[in-house]
């Protein structure tokens, strides 16, 4: 019997390497496939796009923050794949009778680079796990070269619409604008903060906006109604995923980042 700790601490118990494995994260359901596991997996969410065939290969089992329980009991997973931040405390719990659940909780870089490694041992495939660290080690120090004379720009970060709500400080997204030298003027009001556009300017009048294309698919009237309120903001419609997908994304989120830069120069 081995023993593995999740990133909330729960201690997880297996006799040999889980091979039934049901996915609720899209992020991780892309690192999963990445690490050679697609055999294994089993159940997937509506939101798992990477690798499309997934779509017409895996059982999906509802969404992030919904799911099927019959559909992912009947399935008989070995171990059921959620984030803190995807899915709800009610969820684990509740799946929990079916099946450990492995919970990652990724707000840095380096919490990326430990559900890896977690990954390569829970599921005994170590050497793919090791190259893609490997691989994302050495993109992260280019991208650190590429990044260190470019100078810093504040900006605002906006995820969904009525209400209007930003990234805000202890998530991914925000340590990803940092790594671009782009400094959230919203990063000392909370995770995800409801913002009122008429107070954009005050709070920290921004060099630039970017629109996500997830969770809130932003379209040319939003960047419009919130020009409005913005002095002399850049606004710029950005990947989603680039920005909030961890795992093995992270390694296209690098070149993403560069052409962006290219952008803003011009």
């Amino acid at each position: 019997m081995k023993q593995f700790k999740d990133q909330l601490g729960t201690l997880h118990s297996f006799e040999t390497a889980p091979k039934r494995i049901i996915s609720l994260v899209p992020s991780q359901t892309e690192l999963l496939y990445d690490l050679g596991l697609e055999e294994k997996i089993i159940g997937i969410t509506k939101f798992c796009v990477h690798p499309y065939h997934f779509k017409s290969t895996k059982k999906v089992v509802g969404g992030t923050k919904k799911i099927h329980f019959e559909k992912i009991k009947l399935l008989q997973p070995d171990i059921i794949i959620c984030n803190k931040e995807e899915n709800t405390a009610e969820i684990v719990e509740q799946l929990s009778s079916i099946c450990p659940v492995w919970v990652t909780n990724i707000i840095s870089i380096e919490d990326n680079f430990q559900m890896i490694t977690d990954f390569g041992q829970l599921f005994n495939c170590r050497t793919e796990a090791q190259k893609w660290n490997d691989k994302l080690t050495f993109a992260l120090s280019d991208f650190k070269k590429y990044i260190q004379d470019i100078e810093i720009k504040k900006a605002a970060y906006f995820i969904w619409k009525n209400p209007f709500m930003v990234a805000g400080d202890d998530t991914y997204i925000n340590e990803l604008l940092k790594l671009n030298h782009f400094e959230n003027i919203y990063a000392n009001k909370g995770r995800y903060p409801e913002v009122e556009l008429k107070k954009m300017r005050l709070e920290g009048d921004p060099d630039l906006v970017f629109l996500s294309s997830e969770p809130y698919p932003f379209k040319e009237e939003d960047a419009f109604e919130i020009g409005r309120f913005t002095h002399h903001a850049k606004t710029i419609f950005v990947d989603g995923e680039m920005f909030s997908w961890h795992g093995s994304r992270l390694l296209k989120a690098f070149p993403y980042f560069k052409i962006l830069h290219e952008r803003l120069r011009n």
